[in-house]
């Protein structure tokens, strides 16, 4: 499962922010693309690129921020124009860094380039207010505001109104974020201290309650997350859910994810399943949501229903090697090797050194090379075939199929320039073996 809300909120944006520009650079057709010559630069310099966002967006989730940071600084000295892909999520990892004057030039150079953007403006937002410049921050926050891209927007945008002494709109905004956010003692704090500040001291002394309700509610919780953990861990299952289950709100998309994501990280898969789901029903526009619930359906063997799921993360998030690795995966063992090839074949450029995705894309272009042959287009089997050899320079098979297709074209010189490769290769295996 994906790690922290703070992790997973912050990547949403990310997506956001980049869906228009990744949808027509990052996604790979479902047949195979007429590429250049593998030495050629241009190619060379994508693919090296590719790679960095790949490793960036994975370091970003695990919230190694300083490793993001060089690996979208790397994408773009390859490739400035990597704007949303690459600067913009470089600008979240110095704001996690509390870098803030690299975060804020970062920031700058996305807004001249693509202009405002909710999403950036939310980031300068924040800057503005570590930086105590609160009238810059309602400005900011106020065009976030629009069009949230973040569940806080407004509780930031209501604090910077508060910090400014405009009661009127910081009551306006916390109200707009206790609607959003009802479990938040945060915003009943601030707002108590509206109250206060117009003179309404009985709604303030409700909203302090509140505020201190929700930060015994808060304690609770915790204290349950970390006794269902220990029961998964040394207790019998059915001790161990009587306990999970009362972390169940059918009404919290993220208490269900937490949740089921502890189920997840104890392997009960299953149980992970019903609060993953119910999850993704509360937000079915939430690419997060949709990941973890095809997740557990991968975890059970259930592969159809994982497919939906998965390609709609895939959409949102296509620099993000796991998600678009596992949906390559699952297409695979539906049997839709187009598809399978398509996602496989970007997720290894997005991290070569992964085997798993490596053997899968192998497999994969042998079986699609094979299905060409069979069905007379042969200079298509041969591409597949070839990318197979150079995917595993060690196996023979690929090299087995392209005698056979030089014979067939009536290329002699070639067909026996592979056949003597592949046999050289099973003996080299014999050896080893």
């Amino acid at each position: 499962m994906l790690r922290t809300k703070r992790w997973r909120y912050a990547l949403e944006m990310v997506a956001a922010a980049a869906m228009g520009a990744a949808a027509c650079s990052a996604q790979t057709p479902t047949q195979p693309p007429a590429r250049p010559p593998s030495n050629q630069p241009a190619e060379a310099a994508t693919d090296a690129a590719e790679a960095h966002l790949g490793r960036g967006y994975d370091a970003l989730r695990d919230e190694r921020y300083e490793v993001a940071a060089n690996e979208f600084r790397a994408a773009l000295q390859l490739d400035p124009k990597l704007t949303l892909r690459a600067r913009f999520p470089l600008a979240v990892a110095l704001f996690e860094m509390k870098k803030t004057a690299e975060a804020r030039l970062q920031l700058e150079a996305v807004r001249r380039e693509t202009g405002d953007h909710p999403n950036v403006s939310y980031y300068l937002g924040r800057l503005d207010l570590d930086e105590r410049n609160y009238e810059s921050a309602i400005r900011h926050l106020s065009a976030a505001a629009e069009k949230p891209p973040y569940p806080d927007t407004a509780y930031y945008l209501g604090f910077a109104c508060l910090k400014q002494g405009d009661l009127a709109a910081a009551e306006k905004w916390l109200k707009e974020a206790a609607r959003l956010n009802p479990h938040d003692g945060r915003v009943q704090y601030q707002l108590g201290l509206v109250y206060r500040g117009q003179g309404r001291e009985r709604e303030a002394k409700e909203a302090m309650a509140r505020s201190g309700e929700q930060r015994q509610q808060d304690a609770e919780l915790s204290r349950l997350r970390v006794e269902c953990a220990h029961k998964l861990e040394q207790g019998p299952r059915e001790e161990a859910h009587a306990v999970c289950d009362q972390l169940y709100d059918p009404d919290d998309a993220d208490k269900l994810t937490e949740l089921g994501t502890i189920y997840g990280q104890h392997g009960d898969a299953e149980a992970a399943l019903n609060p993953l789901e119910r999850a993704a029903e509360l937000k079915p526009q939430s690419a997060q949501a949709q990941y973890n619930v095809a997740l557990a359906y991968v975890q059970l063997g259930q592969f159809e229903k994982a497919r939906g799921p998965l390609s709609d993360a895939a959409e949102h998030w296509p620099d993000v090697f796991r998600i678009i690795a596992l949906y390559g995966a699952v297409l695979a063992k539906l049997g839709d090797d187009s598809g399978a090839y398509s996602q496989l074949q970007h997720a290894h450029r997005l991290n070569a050194t992964d085997a798993q995705t490596g053997d899968l894309l192998f497999l994969t272009s042998l079986s699609l090379g094979r299905k060409a042959a069979a069905a007379g287009a042969t200079q298509e089997a041969i591409r597949y075939f070839q990318e197979a050899a150079q995917l595993k320079p060690q196996e023979p098979s690929p090299h087995r199929e392209l005698a056979d297709l030089y014979k067939k074209l009536g290329g002699a010189a070639r067909a026996a320039a592979e056949q003597e490769e592949a046999e050289r290769l099973t003996k080299a295996l014999q050896t080893r073996q």
